[in-house]
């Protein structure tokens, strides 16, 4: 006895509290003197165990077994770095021994599945799969799956799978297959059920062989038929195609002559010849009576803008910026109008692109009669309706190519997908480029890309007097070329190209420029890339090195960039961790289909730049769209997750909407590369009366795992919406090119003053330095020592990053500070207050440092 170390017979198990119930942990050993517990490396308490203790018979050793009770109380208020364990360590004559660690856990089942099965409607013999993935639980969920509420076993069927990750996969699908599917999760605290599936097998339609022709008829013409039975359709499926019936000419002897056939032909021609006599008279009379009270538009020339006469009918004069305008328009009142059509805005000098032809005209109607109208296969007689846009916007509508972009028509295809490449293209070829230009000179000045967030700041002096250059800077709208081929980056930024090549600059330009990325943590790696000339791109920076080369201020939605040589740049990333993030611009469209029943509401999820979004302004604009919510962001992180798009809460008497497309979704690899094509879903809710004019509704977008966002969807359905798509634009979106001192936030008298007293050197050093610092532009300062003149570079830099704001607060109280900290040398603390004085009063904070430096001074 005295030789043996215990050994455990029995050593505690794993174990789950359910609700508040306790547990209990049991040890036995032999031979055992005594047996204590061990939770989380504390002894627990001798009077917390209960012992029990006998001889065992053969051997005349002793057998002892303990057992303590752990509450829900004691794990909850256990906060380590593990799970709460417990062991048992027994004791004899020789020594001692540890069990095994045995953890206890709280059990739990939540409510929500992490993915519900969806319905589907599948031909027969194809492949069935439902997934599930069920709520999270501890431990976790077991699956099955039920049937119109009865078990599916996949051991009695072998065409059924219900192995693969929970999913349940039927090999081929059978009629008897069709049913109520539903996921069912259960562990020892709760059973979870998942929404039901509704499966439908459907059989298309196949035709069984013709039957014999028939006995020829007196019109020589025989026939036979065929049924759609081969298999007949079952469920849905299609009917067959092609006609039942055929007709043959008989030939030879089986046609029955008959004495009156060549009358009956002779009858039949001479009474076609009257009618079309009779129709080309009415068709002159017609187009005479037309000409005498004129012609709405004479030629389709005017289609490519070119000179002709036009009479428009204009609405009785009202409240243009009102959407749903009261007033009916006045017919009788007729405007001529000869000239090519322009942009009423006197800056846009080019002409309207075809498809937005009618778009600047103040909610006209135009009558079109043209060959060229029909040979499009519009009907001889067309009527456009058109209102004037609110605001200035870049022009160029895009055609609506196919059938309603997300949603197509027929078995097998998706009713969820990105806007084609191909339709992207073409949308692209019917617009103008994103490109603005101006001419400057010594003086300087900002361009301004319209709703875009691109512009370009050229500083006082960047450019030679008496010297001028146009510049220009535009936003490539075709695929990327800028990412690796590895396919671990992503655009952030559109590609954007100032120039003209070979323009010499003394300092550098601000071009600043919008990007996607969520910066709040350090989870990107991005660069900034440039084009050469070969058209292959070449790293510059990583943002967050140091270069002499480039400068690039990273802000939460643009990046201002410090650059002198003309080309083309682009934001690229690689995120780092799962927790990197990209911003998305979420918007829900909507409008009437022509049926006037079926409302159709398209949700587009496109890459949080202002140009990304106006590409889906100018398509909805195209379609008649409205805007039903305003646009809301979300972060989509890059942790390999879908994206859902739900439509909820739809009012269930008035609105139904087309089965199995409540809840669509996106792949991860389609939102996460989508930096050029916006991706777009659509519903399709249809109303059980036309009295219904109310419509509203949830749409909820949101990343599996992720970030949420809810559209709320409230709108009233007119008969008539000819409501264009509101404008959300920028205030710089109407003047596109600024020259000279109305460029610039500080006044050049004021800047050149600054610059003087920064860019010398005083007893502790360079005090553009600590400008820099004040204005929080005091990294890579390696970059500014470089430039013949720092404290310009750092206010340029200040300007691009103020040019919305506009204020001189910030500015202001840099001089303040600046201030303070010199107040022992009185010359800067001159300087500065008399720059400080010059600043218009307007600014508060300036008045404050104008005093104080007074103070100091006196």
């Amino acid at each position: 006895m005295s030789g043996t170390l215990p050994h455990f017979l029995q050593e505690p198990d794993d174990a789950y509290i359910v609700k508040s119930n306790p547990i209990k942990l049991r040890c036995r050993a032999r031979p055992a003197l005594q047996i204590f517990f061990k939770c989380n490396g504390e002894w627990v308490h001798q009077n917390q165990h209960t012992s029990l203790e006998h001889t065992e018979l053969g051997t005349g050793l002793k057998i002892r077994e303990v057992m303590i009770n752990v509450s829900r109380q004691q794990v909850e208020d256990f906060h380590g770095p593990e799970d709460y364990w417990c062991l048992c360590v027994a004791w004899s004559h020789l020594g001692t021994s540890k069990s095994r660690k045995a953890t206890v856990r709280i059990a739990y089942l939540r409510k929500n599945f992490e993915q519900e099965p969806q319905g589907m409607e599948v031909p027969i013999n194809g492949m069935i799969v439902l997934h599930c993935r069920p709520p999270e639980g501890v431990p976790a969920a077991e699956v099955e799956w039920l049937k119109n509420e009865e078990l599916v076993s996949s051991l009695e069927d072998l065409n059924i799978d219900t192995r693969a990750d929970h999913n349940l996969i039927i090999n081929e699908a059978r009629l008897s297959d069709s049913g109520n599917y539903t996921c069912l999760a259960s562990n020892i605290v709760a059973r979870r059920r998942s929404a039901t599936a509704t499966v439908i097998v459907f059989v298309d339609g196949g035709w069984a062989e013709w039957t014999m022709w028939s006995v020829c008829s007196s019109e020589c013409e025989r026939q036979r038929t065929r049924e759609c039975t081969d298999p007949e359709p079952k469920h849905g499926g299609r009917l067959c195609d092609g006609a039942a019936l055929d007709t043959d000419n008989c030939t030879g002897d089986l046609c029955i002559q008959g004495g009156s056939n060549d009358v009956a032909l002779y009858s039949g021609l001479a009474a076609g010849l009257v009618t079309v006599v009779v129709l080309i008279i009415a068709v002159t009379l017609y187009r005479r009576n037309q000409s005498e009270y004129g012609v709405d538009v004479i030629d389709s020339s005017a289609l490519t803008g070119g000179f002709q006469s036009f009479s428009f009918k204009s609405a009785r004069q009202g409240n243009p910026l009102l959407m749903n305008s009261s007033m009916q328009p006045d017919l009788t009142v007729s405007r001529t109008y000869t000239g090519p059509i322009c942009y009423p805005d006197s800056m846009e000098k080019e002409l309207i692109p075809e498809p937005a032809l009618f778009d600047p005209l103040p909610d006209l109607k135009v009558k079109v009669h043209s060959s060229f109208m029909v040979s499009l296969g519009v009907s001889e007689r067309a009527e456009y309706h058109a209102k004037a846009p609110s605001q200035t916007f870049p022009r160029g509508v895009v055609q609506e190519i196919g059938g309603g972009g997300g949603t197509l028509g027929g078995r097998g295809k998706s009713q969820l997908a990105p806007i084609q490449p191909a339709l992207v293209s073409s949308m692209m070829t019917g617009k103008r480029p994103l490109r603005t230009s101006g001419v400057f000179g010594h003086g300087g000045g900002r361009l301004v890309v319209p709703n875009a967030g691109v512009s370009l700041l050229v500083p006082h002096g960047a450019i030679e007097e008496d010297t001028t250059w146009e510049l220009y800077v535009s936003i490539t709208q075709q695929d990327s070329s800028a990412l690796s081929d590895e396919g671990q980056e992503i655009l952030l930024s559109p590609e954007v190209t100032y120039g003209p090549p070979g323009l010499t600059l003394s300092c550098p330009v601000a071009l600043t420029v919008a990007h996607c990325a969520d910066v709040s943590s350090e989870d990107w790696n991005i660069k900034l890339k440039r084009q050469t000339q070969d058209n292959s791109w070449e790293d510059v920076m990583t943002v967050e090195e140091e270069s002499t080369s480039c400068y690039c201020l990273l802000d939460t939605q643009c990046c201002h960039l410090l650059v002198e040589r003309p080309g083309c740049y682009a934001l690229v990333g690689e995120a780092l961790t799962q927790a990197a993030g990209k911003r998305l611009r979420l918007a829900a469209f909507g409008n009437m289909e022509p049926n006037f029943l079926n409302y159709s509401i398209r949700v587009y999820c496109v890459d949080d730049m202002p140009h990304a979004f106006q590409e889906v302004v100018s398509v909805e604009r195209s379609r008649g769209g409205r805007l039903l919510e305003e646009p809301k962001t979300l972060l989509f992180r890059a942790n390999s997750f879908s994206l859902q798009v739900s439509i909820q809460d739809i009012p269930q008497f008035l609105w139904s909407i087309k089965p199995f497309t409540t809840c669509q979704e996106f792949s991860f690899s389609q939102v996460w590369c989508s930096s050029q094509s916006p991706l777009q879903c659509a519903f399709s809710l249809e109303r059980y009366s036309p009295a219904a004019n109310q419509l509203s509704c949830k749409i909820s977008v949101r990343q599996v795992k992720g970030h949420e966002q809810i559209l709320q969807v409230y709108t009233t359905i007119a008969e008539n919406e000819k409501d264009t798509v509101p404008f959300f634009t920028q205030s710089d979106c109407t003047i596109t090119s600024q020259t000279g001192s109305r460029a610039f936030k500080i006044p050049l008298s004021i800047r050149q003053r600054i610059c003087a007293t920064f860019d010398t050197a005083n007893a502790k050093g360079k005090d553009w330095q600590l400008l820099a610092q004040k204005l929080h532009i005091d990294r890579n300062l390696g970059y500014f020592a470089c430039q013949t003149s720092p404290s310009a570079v750092i206010l340029s830099l200040w300007e691009a990053q103020h040019q919305e704001r506009g204020d001189l607060d910030s500015l202001a109280s840099a001089l303040e500070e600046i201030s303070k900290v010199q107040s022992k040398h009185s010359t800067s603390v001159d300087t500065l207050d008399r720059i400080s004085k010059t600043i218009p009063s307007s600014n508060s904070t300036m008045n404050r440092s104008s005093e104080e430096l007074d103070a100091n001074h006196t």
